[in-house]
């Protein structure tokens, strides 16, 4: 997913015009080239991508199935869907909470930094904490309630649909 993250969130801050823009491999090459495959080219912010990541499906899956264990399911199919659905999106919107610092960190990383030339935003807690002191603790949130007004749904109905695959079996 990284190296993913790291050609459009390049593409998302070229400010040339959408005629003048490259591809995403003709972006990747020039990543590749500029910078080379490790942690300063195309892996750039991996560890706050993998936290983001990791927290996320952590938290989710964990409060998913803990408590749709503990909620007993409905004979109705209509209640039964609004359990399962309520479920979901409370896991996605608290673990959207949770992981969005890591978010920010990953963009401030992967993005351009604000003096071209210098790398200001190296590490994901380094990041954190920079942003942390000097915008605030709010800032590490900045994006929540967009993140969450497509989360919170949307894992709630790709888990939906992944469950009845995997209860198929």
């Amino acid at each position: 997913v990284n190296p993913f993250e790291v050609v459009k969130v390049g593409l998302q801050a070229n400010r040339d015009s959408f005629k003048e823009q490259p591809s995403a491999f003709a972006q990747a090459r020039r990543i590749i080239q500029a910078d080379g495959w490790g942690l300063r080219g195309l892996n750039k912010g991996l560890t706050s991508t993998l936290g983001r990541h990791g927290v996320f499906n952590m938290i989710y899956f964990g409060f998913y199935f803990n408590v749709k264990d503990a909620v007993p399911p409905s004979p109705d199919a209509t209640l039964e869907f609004l359990r399962k659905f309520t479920i979901g999106l409370l896991s996605g919107t608290i673990s959207s909470c949770v992981n969005i610092p890591f978010d920010v960190a990953k963009s401030r990383i992967q993005g351009p930094q604000p003096q071209p030339g210098q790398i200001k935003y190296r590490t994901c807690l380094q990041t954190m904490a920079l942003v942390h002191r000097e915008e605030g603790f709010l800032a590490l949130y900045k994006g929540l309630v967009p993140k969450i007004m497509r989360l919170g749904p949307g894992t709630r109905i790709r888990t939906f649909r992944t469950l009845h695959t995997v209860e198929a079996f």
